[in-house]
Parts: C-alpha cells; sequence; structure tokens
C-alpha cells in the first residue's frame, strides 16, 4: 500500500509542477489554446494518442470487444493505430495546420465560420461539440471505480473528485503546452504499463501459445457453435466487428479534440515525425488494450457478465497480479483518463468561448478576458462531468457510460465529412455541412430512443456512429453538387494558403537545375 500511495503521490505531483511550470506559455488565447503553434512531433503525437486512448478503452472497450470477439478484437487496435493515426496524420496533418493558421481559426466550429463564410455554421457546431463532449467526459471516469476498489480501500466518489481536481489544475494553469508535457508523460506511462500487464497476465496462464490454445478450448454455443472461433483470424462476428473498426478508427478525423492537435502542430518535420511517432504509439496501446481484452474468456469462471457487465472483465484479469504491477496499472488508467479528460475540457471551453461567447453575450472580449472565461468554463466542464460520473455509479444508471459510443459517433458523424473536404474540395458548400450536421444529430437521436424501429444491425451505437460516418462522406459531395456555389473570392482565398511559395532543402524537393 505505500509503495502505491508513493506512486500515485510522485504522478499528482509531477502533474502539477508542469502545470504550474507552464504558466508562462498561457497568458493569451494562442498560448493558451494552442501552445503557440510551436509544438514539437514527439509531444503533438502523444497529445494525440493520449487524448485518443481513455480508460473507456482500457477497461470498457477492451473488455467488452475483447468478450465479444476474442483475439480479432485487435484488429480493432490494429485499425486505430493504420487508420485513426497514420491516415489521418497523412491526409489531415499538414492541410488542417496550413488553413487553420491562415484563416486564424483555433478551434473546429471557427474554421467552419471562416472556410464556409457561416456565422451560424460555428454556433450550430459549437452547440453540437458542447452537447456532446459533456457526456463524453462524464463517461471517462466508468470504470475507475472497479480498479480502485481492487487497488485501495479509498471510496470512489474520491477518487474521481481528486483526479478531476488535480485535472484541472494543471489545465487551468498552463493551457494546452501543459496539457501536451503532461500527456508525454502519461504516454509513456501508458505504454510500459500496458506491455507489463499483457507479459503479467498472459504468464500467468503458461505464455502465449498456452494462452492462445486455453482460448481456442473456449466454447460459447449462444454466440458461435463453431470451435475455437474465439481464437480465430476474425472471430465469430467480422461484420460488427468491423464497425468497431471504423467507429474507433476513422471517428478520430470528426472529433474536435482530435483535430485540434494538428492546430498546434510546429513544422513540416514535425508532422512527418509526429505521423511515425503517433502510429508506433497506438499501435502498441490500442493494440496492447484489444489483445489483452480478447483472453478474457479465460478467465470466465470468475466473470459474470449479467451480474457485472463487461467493465468487470479486464479488472479481473488484473486482479490477482503483484500489487506494484496493479499500482502500474491504476496509474495506467489515471493516465488515460486524465489526459482525454484534459483534452475534452480544454476543447469544449475553447468552443464556448470562442465560438458562442465572444461577439455573441459579450461583445467586448479582449485576450485577457478571453483566457479567464476558457479557465473558468473549464472548472464548470469538470465539476458537470464529476457530478454526471457519481450519479451514474451511485444510482447504478448505465445510460451516461453508454453515452461515450453515442457522442464519438454523433460528433465525428457531423463533422468529419465537411471538415475532410472542406479542407481539400473548393466545391464544398455550407449547405452541405448543415446537411451533414443535421442527419448525424438526428439519426444518432432517433437511434437512441426509437431503436427497436431500426435495422438489426444498426441498433447498436458503435454501428450506427459508423453509418453516420460513412453517410456523411456520401452527402456532403452530392449536396454540394446541387446546392449554390460558394462564394468563389472566399474560396480562393482560403485555398490560396496551399500555394504560397516555401523554401525548402533541397533534400525535400528537387529543384530546377540548369543543364
Amino acid at each position: 500500500m505505500f509503495i502505491k500511495i508513493l506512486l500515485l503521490v510522485a504522478f499528482f505531483g509531477s502533474m502539477v509542477a508542469i502545470g504550474l511550470y507552464c504558466r508562462k506559455n498561457a497568458t493569451d488565447v494562442n498560448g493558451f489554446v494552442l501552445g503557440g503553434r510551436s509544438v514539437g512531433p514527439w509531444l503533438t503525437a502523444f497529445a494525440y494518442g493520449t487524448s485518443y486512448f481513455s480508460a473507456v478503452v482500457f477497461v470498457g472497450y477492451a473488455g467488452q470487444f475483447g468478450w465479444k470477439y476474442g483475439i480479432a478484437a485487435t484488429w480493432a487496435g490494429i485499425g486505430n493505430a493504420l487508420i485513426g493515426s497514420l491516415l489521418a496524420w497523412a491526409v489531415l496533418g499538414r492541410r488542417t495546420r496550413i488553413m487553420t493558421q491562415h484563416l486564424d481559426s483555433a478551434t473546429m466550429p471557427e474554421f467552419f465560420s471562416r472556410r464556409f463564410g457561416s456565422h451560424s455554421l460555428k454556433l450550430a457546431a459549437s452547440a453540437i461539440i458542447f452537447v456532446w463532449l459533456i457526456p463524453y467526459t462524464a463517461s471517462l471516469y466508468n470504470g475507475l471505480s472497479r480498479l480502485f476498489a481492487m487497488a485501495f480501500n479509498i471510496d470512489y466518489s474520491v477518487c474521481v473528485v481528486v483526479m478531476a481536481v488535480l485535472t484541472s489544475i494543471y489545465v487551468i494553469a498552463g493551457g494546452y503546452m501543459a496539457t501536451a508535457i503532461n500527456d508525454f508523460i502519461q504516454g509513456i506511462i501508458m505504454i510500459f504499463g500496458i506491455c507489463a500487464v499483457i507479459v503479467a497476465v498472459l504468464n500467468s496462464h503458461g505464455g502465449f501459445m498456452a494462452a492462445l490454445e486455453g482460448l481456442a478450448k473456449v466454447s460459447d454455443p449462444t454466440v458461435s457453435e463453431a470451435p475455437g472461433v474465439f481464437a480465430s483470424f476474425f472471430g465469430p462476428d467480422p461484420i460488427n466487428l468491423l464497425g468497431v473498426v471504423i467507429l474507433t478508427s476513422l471517428g478520430t478525423w470528426g472529433l474536435p479534440q482530435m483535430v485540434q492537435k494538428f492546430y498546434a502542430i510546429k513544422s513540416e518535420s514535425a508532422v512527418n515525425k509526429g505521423m511515425i511517432i503517433s502510429t508506433a504509439f497506438a499501435l502498441i496501446v490500442a493494440g496492447g488494450c484489444y489483445f489483452l481484452g480478447g483472453f478474457g474468456r479465460l478467465f470466465s469462471d470468475q466473470i459474470d457478465i449479467a451480474a457485472n457487465g463487461y467493465d468487470s472483465v479486464i479488472p479481473t484479469m488484473l486482479s490477482g497480479l503483484p500489487d506494484i504491477l496493479i499500482a502500474v496499472v491504476v496509474i495506467l488508467v489515471l493516465s488515460a483518463s486524465m489526459s482525454t479528460l484534459s483534452s475534452l475540457v480544454l476543447a469544449s471551453s475553447s468552443t464556448l468561448t470562442l465560438d458562442f461567447l465572444r461577439g455573441n453575450i459579450i461583445k467586448n472580449m479582449d485576450e485577457k478576458k478571453q483566457v479567464r472565461w476558457m479557465r473558468g468554463l473549464i472548472v464548470v466542464f469538470i465539476a458537470i462531468s464529476v457530478v454526471l460520473a457519481i450519479i451514474q455509479y451511485k444510482s447504478s444508471v448505465t445510460f451516461i457510460a453508454q453515452l461515450m459510443g453515442v457522442s464519438w459517433g454523433a460528433l465525428a458523424g457531423a463533422f468529419l465529412a465537411p471538415f475532410l473536404y472542406g479542407l481539400y474540395w473548393k466545391k464544398t458548400t455550407k449547405t452541405a455541412c448543415w446537411v451533414s450536421f443535421i442527419f448525424s444529430n438526428l439519426f444518432t437521436l432517433a437511434n437512441m430512443f426509437f431503436k427497436s424501429s431500426f435495422p438489426v444491425l444498426l441498433r447498436s451505437p458503435i454501428n450506427a456512429g459508423a453509418f453516420c460516418m460513412i453517410v456523411g462522406l456520401i452527402i456532403v459531395p452530392v449536396v454540394s453538387l446541387f446546392t449554390a456555389k460558394p462564394d468563389k473570392a472566399l474560396v480562393e482565398d482560403a485555398f490560396s494558403c496551399y500555394d504560397k511559395k516555401v523554401l525548402v532543402p533541397q533534400r525535400s524537393a528537387l529543384g530546377d537545375q540548369a543543364e
């Protein structure tokens, strides 16, 4: 117990110290929200990765999908690395950084406003973000209760409050730069933690081959009659597994707290390096989480899904580990939760301040007042998330926890296509953006409240979210072709940033040389 407490104190102390150290970088909006657009590849890549993978993934998704699909759940982690990280950086990284700086936009709603010349589009986007990020934020605490009950004799409410207070201190003090540096430290903890846990769990069952052989002997007639299905390449249900891969991988392309990481990156070389680092991070952390969860059925004699839910899978797998490893797991999950929490509240507070309050509710809002408002709203958002998390835990209401997947699908479904086409295609119209916003939100709400009216495949919030994203990619170009063309001067100005001439070393580009 002494070692566990010592590790926690050291962890929390370093987080707060970094926040206080970074205060000098958070005196204006650009510094507080974007770190002065001067964040290097390692910090950006780890900020992206740690915002991507929260405790929901480690405790909830890894346990749930590992139980359902067996070792095939690892495909979700591979998809997260290749589509959610590598391809996202390659397709969005450079263009996002260039155009957002040219348009002087610090948030996604501000980008929509200036790219499409629509103030109402900005208000709608900020409202969507505000509505859907709150339940997402509250869900981050889900799963912590079981781990803390396993490791410490501390009330869950106390753990939630302590985590929230310490996160708010370093985000309020140091803004994005403090978040990025802490994310780097938390990311390193996550990498070493997940590797150590995988090795320990597999060794408890005789090593990898013995554990795989044991998994092949597990059968569940309610899932599949095929022998060894949980140790197979595609598992018992490849169609629904594909929905998980699409939602959790492609979804990052439209999440404001993820895309905003590209706004702050420092240089061209930082984009290229960050892409590789981020992909490797995702492969280790996400691939490791889902891979670990895939062996959950080896512990089926200790797990009662009907009584305790999927959140009990991972904690049960870890309960037999040595104390020092359990302490590492607790800090791993705290790292995952705090990094994502800081990213979400920073995105929420900056969006509400810059896109909703400034110029609409509060007409005269200078730089210092904007930063003060953002800091105040961070406290509000974290307080709301704490209250929702405690209500969910005390009343055993699962609805709030389930909203993580729903909110992810609603946000990505609304924003992915308009943002992607807005970066690449001059003919994208604001009407198409409106249609994407409205379709995704109405479809998500209808799926929540009238689930039985939908086809069986779309009753899952995971598949519904993936469906919204794919349909959005079709809707936006089709609607754009049949609606009023965007203002030519506005579009040409937005895309002029890509044509700006820059000097680069010859190793990066072959110059025209005289024969």
